[in-house]
């Protein structure tokens, strides 16, 4: 990994907050002193990440650039098409560029080239870089590598895809629905201290998936109050929408499509 860090010169780093790109970021700016970190604000990123991008960008020293891809405006991605990933990531990378000439590196590693990855498309017209993949890394590695640079607090961060990925295939992206799944998600994270919650936005209600520990011992009651809380969340857009709980399926917001291949966030 250090000798792959080490070659291509000063890079420019696409960092979501999440413990991919962030270790990347950190090993990567610790070598290159003069390393620029991008982070893309929406509403489609929860807003804890990018306080942890700017906690890090300040103890490490980072020169940190935020911007807006523009996803928004594509029409394309919001109409959440199964390869919309590819849309946002042409949008993040055609942002990057117009920044900086600097080559770009993604947190990407080998665990997710066996999965269904529409951005890995946009990363290849971009000519981005994957670091991990060059050095045969996969998730686990991500993680040893953080506990290594003393990274605790990111070694142990669950999987958390944009909050996009929530909403069911077909059905139009909208801001509203990504700032109610949030609002639920973190609550529901400060009420039951789950190990994984996913607001899932389907065509005819809206699902709370809990990890099966998390799915197994919650009582009625407060299932009921979570229901009622989460309505209220989605009550302007989507009045007296049905609430369910069901244990956390990965991709189950693709559940209606044919995949090309497995897995989704």
């Amino acid at each position: 990994m250090q000798h792959v860090i080490g070659t291509g010169g000063e890079p420019a780093i696409a960092v979501s907050g999440g413990v991919d790109s962030m270790t990347l970021a950190v090993a990567a700016g610790r070598h290159h002193p003069d390393v620029t970190m991008f982070h893309a604000v929406s509403p489609a990123v929860p807003d804890e990440a990018t306080t942890r991008v700017q906690h890090y960008a300040e103890r490490e020293g980072w020169r940190l650039e935020i911007l807006n891809a523009g996803e928004f405006s594509d029409p394309a991605y919001r109409a959440n098409p199964v390869n919309r990933c590819y849309y946002c990531k042409t949008n993040l990378y055609g942002a990057m560029a117009a920044h900086t000439p600097r080559t770009l590196w993604s947190g990407t590693n080998t665990d997710d080239l066996g999965d269904y990855r529409p951005g890995l498309q946009a990363a290849e017209e971009h000519r981005v870089r994957h670091p991990y993949v060059e050095a045969g890394i996969d998730k686990s590695g991500v993680r040893t590598i953080a506990r290594y640079l003393q990274l605790h607090d990111l070694a142990e961060l669950p999987a958390a895809p944009c909050l996009s990925s929530r909403i069911e295939t077909g059905i139009a992206i909208d801001a509203r629905d990504l700032n109610a799944v949030n609002a639920v998600e973190s609550a529901i994270r400060d009420t039951l201290a789950p190990r994984t919650v996913r607001c899932r936005v389907r065509a005819q209600a809206v699902v709370i998936e809990l990890d099966q520990a998390t799915f197994s011992t919650i009582d009625p009651k407060t299932r009921e109050q979570l229901a009622t809380e989460t309505r209220a969340q989605f009550a302007v857009h989507r009045p007296n929408v049905p609430v369910r709980f069901e244990p956390y399926a990965m991709g189950s917001a693709f559940v209606h499509i044919s995949m090309p291949t497995k897995g989704a966030p």
